[in-house]
């Protein structure tokens, strides 16, 4: 015998509140982790936003350690924080912090690499440009980095601290009423050669702490044939795009003289 089930056709009804209950239900449970989430993914979007940032020192510099690199990416949160408070980088090129104030100071590298022990003195360093970079690229060198505008020098002692660099003594100090002496001397355009060399001539020592001998290392642009040749010294220049490819580049120099 066989044996049929029958069903009943009865007419499919949809319960729309008990199924929007259950969803809400479902809402509720999944909040907590989401919520969870979300400072997880707030802490990785600056760190991946930084280091993206960084590819503009690292396509120069690949063999950075992990400290080298953990510093130069807090930069940029550090100097938006101080800029805010006092105007040390042009607020409507600070996008371009990284290529135009930190690889730029970084040209200073490519023509020397300062020794263990150096003592790099930075003249007029304004918010810590060339000296901050270099001493984060050169830990076991000395720098000061000297301005006699106080309120430059703050930002300075607040990087410096929040980078933890040991190697950097910001100075708000003219120059000239420095006691130490020097094994190299840089700065980045601040007023004309034949001044500059008479500020710091003195404060240099001969010797060679460096894969240069004893000098200064000035950063600057444009035809510079007829102001060096008022210092009197022997100047050699460096072309910074043959080491940089960026258009920003394309004028600019590292202007050498040994002691």
């Amino acid at each position: 015998m066989c044996l049929l089930k029958r069903f009943n056709r009865e007419p499919f009804t949809f319960n729309f509140s008990l199924f929007t209950s259950h969803l809400s239900l479902f809402t509720f449970h999944l909040s907590p982790l989401t919520s969870h989430l979300s400072p997880l993914t707030s802490h990785f979007s600056p760190l991946t936003f930084h280091f993206n940032k960084l590819d503009s020192i690292l396509k120069y510099f690949p063999d950075l350690t992990d400290e080298q690199r953990r510093q130069f990416a807090a930069l940029w949160d550090l100097y938006a924080d101080w800029n805010a408070k006092i105007n040390v980088v042009s607020r409507k090129d600070f996008d371009q912090l990284y290529l135009r104030h930190v690889l730029h100071s970084l040209a200073i590298a490519k023509v020397c690499a300062f020794a263990p022990g150096a003592r790099v003195l930075d003249v007029g360093c304004g918010g810590g440009f060339p000296s901050v970079p270099l001493a984060i690229l050169f830990p076991e060198a000395h720098f000061t980095a000297a301005d006699s505008i106080r309120k430059k020098i703050t930002v300075v002692e607040g990087v410096a601290a929040g980078l933890g660099l040991k190697n950097l003594t910001p100075r708000c100090a003219r120059v000239e009423t420095l006691p130490e002496r020097f094994d190299y001397v840089v700065s980045r355009a601040v007023t004309a050669m034949p001044e500059f060399v008479g500020w710091v001539w003195n404060k240099l020592e001969k010797g060679q702490r460096g894969t240069l001998p004893n000098g200064i290392l000035y950063l600057k642009g444009g035809e510079l044939a007829e102001e060096l040749a008022l210092t009197g010294k022997r100047w050699t220049l460096y072309d910074i795009p043959q080491y940089f490819d960026e258009e920003f580049f394309e004028t600019k120099k590292v202007v050498y003289t040994s002691r």
